[in-house]
């Protein structure tokens, strides 16, 4: 359940424009779409090292679910401000209990909050890369380890930490973890809620590049441009594909990879690709 945290060598990369200055959205989440059609989610709590509110968790889903929606939104970078990513989730802010708990409430209560928020990411139609600029804790490390992509900087930290308050893991960790590192390590990170380096976190597969924590938010608009001038459609059913194939048998999974590709070749960009690559030029992809 959720846990009140102190609550608790790749390709050469195109240069991208760095995000505007954020605007607010609410006081502990900043948003901006860049030019270039990047939407930044920023968590604003670096006094509680990010864990995340009640509150937050409904603005970062909405502005999830507006990115899948707008078709100017091509790409999505989920960040924090401070020394914390997200630090857990932060009951605080959750509108209070009017009576006694029932047989049946904590369920619900993942299932319409934690569970919501991952999802979120995991749904939405854009890749979405999390650049985590500090302690990622409990949710925290679930709310990146969602994301399509993982950015983080050398002095980020990844921690299971529900164990150490005698709690089973939520926000999908169970189903995450397995997932990216097999279920042994998974069962050694969540047992024991070791602190994981940045470093170690890459090694395991856990994050994609580790780097400097000053070219953090420089490395995350330069993938986000990237993904920002793709083919928007095709990474999108891509994500889907990737992510459902982990739980489906192969009959599906080639069911699923014929319809993508028939969807896919009604769009725009799938044929503006054939036709540059017949006229040998460069695509011009719109992302629709």
């Amino acid at each position: 359940m959720p846990v009140n945290a102190g609550h608790a060598g790749g390709a050469p990369v195109n240069a991208a424009p760095l995000p505007e200055a954020p605007a607010s959205v609410g006081p502990t989440v900043l948003h901006r779409t860049t030019p270039d059609g990047v939407s930044w989610i920023t968590l604003n709590r670096p006094e509680a090292m990010n864990a995340v509110t009640w509150e937050q968790r409904e603005q970062v889903i909405a502005l999830l679910a507006d990115a899948s929606a707008d078709p100017a939104v091509r790409a999505v970078v989920l960040t924090a401000t401070g020394r914390g990513f997200c630090a857990g989730a932060d009951l605080r802010g959750a509108p209070a209990q009017t009576r006694e708990r029932l047989p049946g409430d904590v369920a619900r209560t993942i299932r319409l909050g934690a569970q919501r928020l991952i999802a979120a990411v995991l749904d939405c139609e854009k890749p979405v890369i999390a650049a985590v600029n500090g302690t990622a804790a409990g949710i925290g490390a679930h709310l990146a380890f969602a994301c399509d992509l993982v950015l983080a900087a050398d002095t980020a930290t990844f921690i299971e930490v529900f164990v150490r308050r005698g709690l089973v893991p939520d926000g999908g960790g169970a189903y995450l973890l397995p997932r990216l590192v097999g279920p042994q390590r998974a069962k050694e990170l969540m047992f024991f809620g070791d602190t994981l380096t940045a470093a170690d976190a890459e090694q395991m597969g856990l994050v994609n590049r580790t780097v400097p924590s000053t070219e953090l938010e420089a490395l995350a608009a330069a993938w986000a441009g990237r993904l920002a001038c793709g083919p928007t459609r095709a990474i999108a059913l891509t994500k889907q594909l990737v992510n459902d194939s982990l739980t489906a048998d192969r009959a599906t999974a080639f069911a699923a990879e014929a319809a993508a590709q028939e969807i896919n070749m009604t769009t725009r960009d799938a044929n503006e690709g054939v036709a540059s690559f017949v006229e040998r030029r460069t695509p011009e992809y719109r992302g629709f």
